[in-house]
């Protein structure tokens, strides 16, 4: 199938979003928003790097690339409204797969009413995909990693490792399923950061790289510490089960779980719980937010009796071994 047979084999129907005014077949999409800001990321996923190939199905690679744009537009407050993808194809990538990595992105847009509305596609040596998404979010209400306060409550949603955990499983083969569908197919926490909406001060960070990071960029934004007590991280039983030796270390960086870590009042805290309650979604308080001992912000770690610095760790690109 030639390049042109195959854009039109994905374009949509129609569209949902009725700020759009030019989707697919022009040079430019063209959407006009004259009442809230606009809020656009980007992130790259490469076939050996960010995912296998012989791990990964093509649904699976189209589904998870997606999550971790909107993961970011959850971590900025965002409502989702388009997608655009940029793809590069191996000569050994077959129609119905490529069909499938579509497929993976709509069926996660689909529940977002997000339009696909344009991209590019070449040919080349490695498979890689690029997706930028837009969202919406009320006039000066996008959630930032510097509005952390010393005094507030330091939470997490969810459970944490899983995803790092689910690819040891596809790699040892062992069978389980939730730790498997966390890694492939993990869920971004957007309808609970739309929830936020009406606090006046929330600080956000998706958690990507895994909360040592996470935590580092907000304390350094927010120019505040970070206190977490180990004992209250959030983790599936399952993971110390099938990875004693490991899973101490794969909740504070293991990465890709696509959680949000944030900071809230202490006072509005029982109303986050709340809401997290009335979407039966998890929310856990691990810590706490200080003034900063030193001119940057730092993050200490509370374990077994003993408070240390936690450094900076995770998947880390443009540096060998990381992100």
């Amino acid at each position: 199938m030639d390049e042109f047979s195959f854009i039109d084999s994905i374009k949509p129907d129609s569209y949902r979003q009725s700020s759009l005014i030019k989707g697919i077949d022009d040079d430019a999409a063209v959407f006009r928003q004259n009442t809230q800001d606009i809020v656009t990321a980007v992130d790259t996923m490469v076939d050996g790097i960010h995912f296998s190939r012989e791990t990964m199905e093509p649904y699976s690679i189209g589904y998870r690339a997606l999550a971790a744009n909107l993961s970011d537009l959850a971590a900025m407050g965002a409502e989702p409204a388009f997608f655009m993808v940029s793809i590069v194809i191996p000569s050994d990538w077959a129609e119905q797969e490529l069909q499938e990595v579509y497929r993976g992105m709509a069926s996660l847009g689909d529940g977002y009413r997000m339009d696909m509305i344009g991209g590019d596609t070449v040919s080349g040596k490695e498979f890689a995909i690029s997706i930028t998404v837009f969202g919406y979010v009320e006039r000066n209400k996008a959630r930032y990693r510097t509005a952390a306060l010393p005094g507030d409550i330091l939470f997490v949603t969810g459970t944490l490792g899983d995803s790092r955990a689910g690819l040891e499983c596809i790699n040892k083969k062992i069978d389980n399923e939730y730790l498997i569908q966390r890694h492939c197919q993990p869920s971004p926490r957007i309808t609970f950061a739309e929830q936020l909406s009406s606090f006046n001060r929330v600080a956000l960070n998706d958690v990507s790289d895994g909360i040592a990071s996470e935590g580092s960029e907000i304390a350094e934004a927010s120019c505040v510490d970070l206190h977490i007590a180990y004992d209250s991280i959030p983790y599936h039983s399952s993971i110390a089960e099938l990875f004693p030796n490991q899973y101490q270390e794969w909740i504070l960086s293991g990465g890709e779980d696509f959680e949000l870590l944030g900071t809230i009042s202490e006072r509005e805290w029982p109303e986050v719980q709340q809401k997290a309650e009335e979407l039966n979604l998890s929310v856990t308080k691990i810590g706490y937010v200080s003034e900063a001992r030193e001119s940057k912000g730092l993050v200490y770690l509370t374990m077994d009796g003993r408070t240390e610095r936690l450094e900076k760790s995770g998947y880390t690109h443009l540096q060998e071994g990381r992100d």
